[in-house]
């Protein structure tokens, strides 16, 4: 465990919050703490109101800004090491190891793939991430230029994406467009997940097979959507989950009896190759981190 050095959260009150005591406020807006540990936090003097250090029974109106300084707490230990793909004057490529959180959330600040490239490169701007135990290419930008205009690339579905994943079972068929749309279902836990759902957001993924083993198969899957665990859903709605996935069952939906989190380990997933537009106008750019072993395809057997 390491300690950090805290981090203060900062929002706005809107009209939803019109109204309401500063601690209500709290207790309902981040369910993740109690209002137990609320009360705590404000007689600690650790949420301020308009700069002011605030009681917790203030009748809060919009506009107003409300501020939580965490103190340091101990993160998880987690892989902290990340391998270059590629680097210019524009763009850093790093290929992320699995259970290395991409961006600040879940208790994680400074374990994050964005804090350790940030102290190597200075301000750079990922632009997407991936998920703590998926490993693979992240693609940050180093100028304002680069991120708007690579912002605008995935935006209009013109970056091609390839990821590798293990899937339990053996497909019957050896390509598959798979378009399930995506929405939030309940989660017992979380109160909603994303998962196949019949009016959710148009996805489209197409997943070839690479190497067929004994109850489980190695795929590569091509997306053009985005949606949030687009790949373990899709390849779960069409019969074969991520092999390990404690989150989806066959179908695409949380499984019935005690559903994991989003955030669970347990599966192989890696994003493998990126191809796009350099910022600069200057042709493709392709990029490529190697997978895992266990993602890899077996070498055939020698006929000697």
């Amino acid at each position: 465990m390491t300690l950090n050095r805290g981090f203060t959260y900062r929002t706005q009150i809107g009209p939803e919050g019109e109204g309401r005591r500063v601690h209500d406020h709290l207790a309902e807006t981040y369910a993740h703490s109690s209002a137990a540990t609320w009360h705590t936090r404000l007689l600690a003097g650790e949420v301020d109101l308009d700069g002011r250090v605030a009681r917790g029974d203030e009748t809060l109106q919009s506009g107003q800004h409300l501020t939580w300084h965490r103190p340091p707490w101990d993160e998880p230990e987690v892989p902290l090491t990340f391998a270059l793909v590629h680097e210019d004057a524009d763009v850093v490529a790093v290929a992320k190891p699995a259970g290395l959180p991409t961006m600040p959330a879940g208790g994680f600040l400074a374990h994050t793939l964005l804090t350790i490239v940030q102290a190597q490169w200075g301000d750079v701007h990922p632009l997407h991430r991936l998920g703590r135990f998926t490993s693979g290419l992240v693609l940050f930008a180093r100028t304002h230029e680069a991120a708007v205009g690579l912002s605008l690339a995935w935006r209009t579905r013109a970056v091609a994406k390839s990821y590798r994943a293990l899937v339990a079972g053996e497909p019957p068929w050896d390509r598959r467009e798979i378009a399930v749309p995506i929405g939030p279902v309940p989660h017992p836990t979380l109160g909603t997940v994303h998962a196949a759902r019949d009016d959710g957001r148009a996805s489209h993924s197409v997943a070839t097979v690479v190497d067929r083993r004994v109850g489980t198969t190695l795929v590569d899957v091509q997306i053009t959507t985005g949606r949030p665990h687009q790949i373990r859903i899709h390849l779960a709605a069409a019969g074969h989950p991520l092999a390990g996935d404690p989150l989806y069952a066959v179908g695409g939906h949380p499984r019935a009896v005690a559903p994991g989190l989003p955030g669970d380990g347990g599966y192989l997933l890696h994003a493998h190759q990126l191809t796009l537009a350099h910022p600069r106008g200057t042709g493709l750019l392709h990029l490529e981190a190697a997978p895992p072993e266990a993602l890899c395809p077996r070498r055939p057997r020698s006929s000697s």
